[in-house]
């Protein structure tokens, strides 16, 4: 099934990270689903043009992922690799270079893009602040568009603007939780107080909380686990897809300002008595 939905490019209203152009936005990811089959039906009716692929688990053909390279179309996809497994900023800095040389292979020469993941918890699988500010001073160096992946810290967030990254991505909640958006309030202060796109990454279990995030003022949400663990994951994806522009589209539009009193929605005058 050819998902339906309506382009940003329609909307006249494309989200732009390190100079290029996405329509969608909405990313997914490409672990944790049963088949390839079912990651390509879900990638294509969630109608996203960008996704997460695990550097070291595509080299070293970990479950679920050989074969991946060949099973997704990369003329279309845009590849976003990322850091996962490394637990300090020299391990993750090895591997983003890894990556950028991936995305080469599936033809993405000029592609630049690292999602930045750096965690040595492994309970909880919370980032570690310092070493992504260390390894993201040291990939802007060298070029990389850094996508920092990182706990709901403002303070963070801006340094790492400082440092040149081009986005910053706040968790919702612990990756794979599917606890929604437990983090808003500090996500707030990020969108107002960052200047890169805001994408909200990790927690987010339903589309009404991507719906959510972008409501709030966030430019887009990484999903991976609620869609691929999901009942039927091509249709999660699609609604995914479809939240994530309902939740944009609320935004743009402004919301009715909130109110300690209720208000007749039809006016009293000319009441018939």
């Amino acid at each position: 099934m050819v998902s339906n939905l309506p382009s940003a490019v329609a909307q006249g209203d494309d989200l732009i990270i390190g100079g290029r152009r996405f329509q969608s936005r909405l990313f997914t990811g490409t672990g944790k689903y049963t088949s390839l089959e079912l990651m390509q039906q879900s990638i294509e009716r969630s109608a996203c043009d960008m996704v997460t692929v695990a550097v070291r688990r595509v080299q070293a053909l970990a479950a679920g992922h050989a074969g991946l390279m060949e099973a997704i179309d990369w003329k279309r996809i845009w590849m976003l690799p990322n850091t996962a497994g490394c637990t300090n900023a020299e391990e993750a800095v090895r591997v983003a270079r890894l990556g950028r040389e991936l995305a080469k292979l599936a033809g993405q020469e000029d592609n630049t893009f690292v999602k930045l993941e750096v965690i040595p918890d492994s309970r909880y699988l919370l980032p570690d602040p310092i070493g992504t500010l260390k390894a993201a001073e040291q990939l802007v160096k060298e070029g990389f568009t850094v996508l920092p992946y990182i706990n709901a810290d403002p303070l963070l967030a801006k340094y790492l603007e400082d440092a040149g990254c081009a986005t910053v991505m706040p968790l919702g909640s612990p990756i794979g939780s599917g606890q929604g958006l437990n983090n808003a309030a500090n996500i707030a202060l990020i969108i107002e107080n960052t200047s890169v796109p805001v994408v909200v990454d990790a927690g987010i279990g339903v589309p009404s909380e991507a719906a959510h995030a972008l409501e709030m003022g966030a430019d887009a949400v990484l999903v991976n686990s609620a869609i691929a663990l999901a009942g039927d994951p091509a249709a999660m994806a699609e609604a995914m897809g479809q939240a994530v522009i309902a939740g944009r589209t609320a935004f743009c539009a402004g919301r009715l300002p909130r109110r300690e009193e209720a208000s007749a929605s039809s006016p009293n005058q000319g009441v018939v008595k």
